[in-house]
C-alpha cells in the first residue's frame, strides 16, 4: 500500500504523483516549526515522522516561553495538532529508510507497520534529531529523566544545591562540569575511568570546588523514591541524590542519499552543481545560518545539525528561521538556489 505519494484520477487513469512542496522528516520541535511557517506561507508540506524522540523518557521540559514544565509528548503532540489543522499540510507515521534525488527533486520512501510511503518533493528539510548512547550502566536508564539528565540548562535549576553526581567519559568533561557547578557546590565528576583529564583540567576543577573520582562506576543506587548514590566496582557507596550524564550523540543518516539522480532537480549530479553533503567530524549536517546544507535542496534543523542537541526553543526557533528560506528559495527558483551555492 503506498500513501502521501499520488494522486487518484477515474479508474481508467494512471495515477499522477504527487510533488510536495516540502517534506519535513522528523516532528520534534524543530520540525514542527518548519511545518508549521511552511504551511502559512501557503507550501504544501509532506511531515513525516516515526515517534521515536530522543527525549522520551523526559517528564518535563522547561525554558519553551508559555510551555514552562510542559512533557516534551505534550509539546510534540500540540505542534502536531496545529499543523495538520491546515489544509496544506499531510502528516503521516512512518520509519523513512531513503530519501534520493529525483526527477521532481527529491524522493521519499518508508514504512510503518506494513504501510508504505512513497512521495515526492521539491524540497527536504531533515530534523531527524539524534539517537544518544549513554554509559554501559544498568540503573542509568531507570534513573534517567527524573533523578538524572542530561541537558543542563532544560534541568539544572530543579536540582540546585543538591550533592549531584557528573558522569561523562568524553573530553569535554571539564566545561561542562564547571557549568553544572554553577547550581551546586557539592559535586562530584565521575570519569568512569575513561574521560581524560590533565593537570590544567584538575587545577579549573579544584579552584571550582569540584570533587574527580577517576574510578570505574559498577552502578548507580536508588529505589522507587529515587536515586540514592553511585556505587564504585570497589563497593564505595557515595551518597548522590541526582546527576547529570553526558551522553554521546549519533547522527543516524544511512537512509539520506544526495548523489545518482537521473533529473535536472536539486540534489542531483547537474554538472556545476555540488552533491557532496558536508557532515562534521561528529557526523552532524553542517549548515548556513538558516539550514541549508551544501546540497540544493536539501535543508537540515535541530540537533542533527551543529553544535548538536540544544534546548527545545531553540531549535524551534532555528525551525522557523529553516522554513522561511526554504520559502524564498522555492519563490526565487531553484535553478536560482543552484546557482546561489556554487
Amino acid at each position: 500500500m503506498s500513501t502521501a505519494g499520488s494522486a487518484a484520477g477515474s479508474p481508467d487513469e494512471p495515477s499522477t504523483p504527487v510533488v510536495h512542496d516540502v517534506a519535513v522528516i522528523g516532528a520534534g520541535p524543530a520540525g514542527l516549526s518548519a511545518a508549521l511557517n511552511l504551511v502559512r506561507a501557503k507550501r504544501t508540506v509532506l511531515l513525516v515522522d516515526a515517534n521515536r524522540p530522543r527525549n522520551a523518557a523526559t517528564l518535563r521540559s522547561h525554558g519553551f516561553l508559555t510551555r514552562d514544565g510542559v512533557s516534551p509528548l505534550e509539546l510534540r503532540k500540540l505542534g502536531r495538532v496545529e499543523v495538520e489543522a491546515y489544509p496544506e499540510a499531510t502528516v503521516v507515521q512512518a520509519v523513512v529508510d531513503l530519501v534520493t534525488p529525483d526527477a521532481d527533486g527529491w524522493r521519499l520512501h518508508g514504512t510503518w507497520r506494513g504501510t508504505e510511503v512513497d512521495a515526492r518533493a521539491k524540497t527536504v528539510v531533515v530534523a531527524t534529531g539524534l539517537r544518544e548512547e549513554f554509559p554501559a550502566l544498568p540503573m542509568l536508564r531507570a534513573f534517567y529523566g527524573t533523578a538524572v539528565h542530561s541537558c543542563v540548562e532544560c534541568d539544572a535549576y530543579d536540582k540546585a544545591g543538591q550533592p549531584l553526581a557528573f558522569i561523562c567519559e568524553t573530553d569535554d568533561v571539564v566545561d561542562r562540569a564547571l557549568l553544572i557547578a554553577a547550581w551546586t557546590d557539592d559535586l562530584i565528576v565521575y570519569t568512569n575511568g575513561v574521560a581524560p583529564l590533565d593537570d590544567a583540567g584538575r587545577a579549573r576543577l579544584a579552584r571550582a570546588g569540584v570533587v574527580i573520582d577517576e574510578r570505574v562506576i559498577e552502578d548507580l543506587e536508588g529505589d522507587r523514591t529515587g536515586m540514592t548514590g553511585v556505587r564504585l566496582v570497589d563497593g564505595h557507596v557515595e551518597p548522590r541524590t541526582g546527576g547529570f550524564v553526558r551522553p554521546t550523540w549519533h547522527a543516524d543518516l544511512d537512509w539520506l542519499h544526495t548523489t545518482g539522480g537521473t533529473g535536472t532537480g536539486p540534489g542531483t549530479d547537474t554538472p556545476g552543481v555540488p552533491t557532496a553533503l558536508e557532515r562534521d567530524a561528529q557526523g552532524l549536517l553542517v549548515v548556513d545560518r538558516v539550514g541549508r546544507t551544501t546540497v540544493p535542496g536539501l535543508y537540515a534543523v535541530g540537533d542533527v545539525t551543529p553544535p548538536g542537541p540544544e534546548q527545545l526553543i531553540v531549535a524551534a526557533g532555528h525551525g522557523a528561521a529553516t522554513a522561511a528560506a526554504v520559502h524564498r528559495d522555492l519563490v526565487g527558483g531553484l535553478a536560482d538556489l543552484r546557482d546561489a551555492v556554487q
